[in-house]
């Protein structure tokens, strides 16, 4: 009886590493396709700020204008120092003109503050204007683009969201930001992320790539990205810029940007996307339902986007485990079907 079943059920031992190798390739291709590795080979340096800064508000290396209260050190750009009422930003002189992109930023938010008592954060933006002073963590409202904030202080009290809170924002210049209830009423998406005061390096990936919008941290000393957020149905222009600004009210931070490294995605599109005038499209995203819907949700969890890679593969894990499990069920009702009809005859 041994014998005939290994001898019936061989072939699903047989399988099992199969199922085991795919369940490594699916894993490696969804962390390989999160995040570039960082290599230089497709950074574009027009687009960079590294070490040591060189072309920053020089006429010699035009690549990037700062303004307000923005200083520049060997080893960091401190866009606002730790004093109440002040703002900052930085911007890249040079257009963006990649359909799909990657951008890396090395920052470091800190000072005195204790829990609550700091603000106001750093947003990052991807806009059609650029050098804009104003109201949203120190840049215009109404802006053309994506922005990207990471928001220390809590402006509305009644929320239950827990801060820093690091959001996303696509505006074609008709939405205003709402500084008193965090944004909420505007945000696409949005997660948790301790990355105030840390002692170790923090750092933020954003990518864009044929309408997929992911953002990522790696705030936790592990040098490894954790997702953030992560959306389909995005549609960015070519021709914008790349900044960072940031602002403090009654409340401050130190807000340092020690690097922003563009990187360039090799992606093969459609001869139709290919016809397109990327210079043309308008900033917008393509969601199921408005943002306002989400508003009085105080998860802060809300809109998660598509599936996210750890999502993909515990489905597909589960798809396998059933398909094994139906097979085994299989096999030993067949197997029993054929004794009975052994005892039959």
């Amino acid at each position: 009886m041994a014998a005939l079943y290994k001898k019936d059920h061989g072939w699903l031992c047989s399988l099992l590493p199969f199922f085991l190798l795919l369940l490594v390739v699916i894993r490696l291709q969804v962390v390989i396709g999160d995040v570039t590795d960082g290599s230089s080979e497709h950074m574009k340096r027009e687009h960079s700020l590294i070490k040591p800064y060189q072309g920053v508000g020089s006429s010699s290396m035009p690549l990037w204008d700062f303004g307000g209260s923005t200083i520049l050190t060997s080893q960091y750009v401190r866009l606002t120092p730790d004093e109440r009422s002040r703002e900052g930003s930085i911007w890249n002189r040079a257009s963006c003109l990649l359909k799909d992109w990657e951008l890396h930023v090395q920052f470091h938010i800190h000072g005195g503050g204790k829990k609550n008592l700091h603000g106001d954060g750093i947003a990052l933006w991807y806009t059609r204007d650029r050098l804009s002073p104003g109201p949203v963590f120190g840049s215009k409202d109404k802006f053309h683009g994506l922005a990207i904030f990471l928001d220390t202080y809590p402006n509305d009290e009644t929320t239950e969201r827990v801060f820093p809170y690091i959001s996303v924002m696509v505006n074609n210049g008709s939405m205003e930001y709402e500084h008193g209830k965090d944004g909420r009423s505007v945000e696409l998406a949005g997660c948790t992320a301790d990355l105030r005061n840390q002692k170790h390096d923090t750092f933020l990936a954003v990518r864009y790539s044929r309408g997929r919008l992911t953002v990522m941290t790696d705030i936790e000393d592990k040098n490894e990205w954790k997702n953030c957020i992560d959306i389909s149905g995005v549609r960015l222009p070519t021709g914008y810029f790349f900044g960072a600004s940031a602002a403090t009210g009654d409340l401050s931070d130190n807000h340092d940007i020690i690097s922003m490294k563009l990187f360039q995605l090799m992606v093969e599109h459609t001869p139709e996307e290919e016809n397109i005038d990327w210079t043309k499209i308008e900033p917008s995203v393509n969601l199921l339902k408005s943002p306002k819907d989400n508003v009085d949700d105080p998860t802060g969890n809300f809109r998660n986007g598509p599936l996210t890679g750890w999502k993909i593969f515990l489905l597909l894990l589960c798809a396998l485990l059933g398909i094994i499990v139906c097979a085994v069920v299989g096999a030993v009702v067949f197997q029993k079907r054929k004794e009975k009809n052994k005892r039959f005859y």
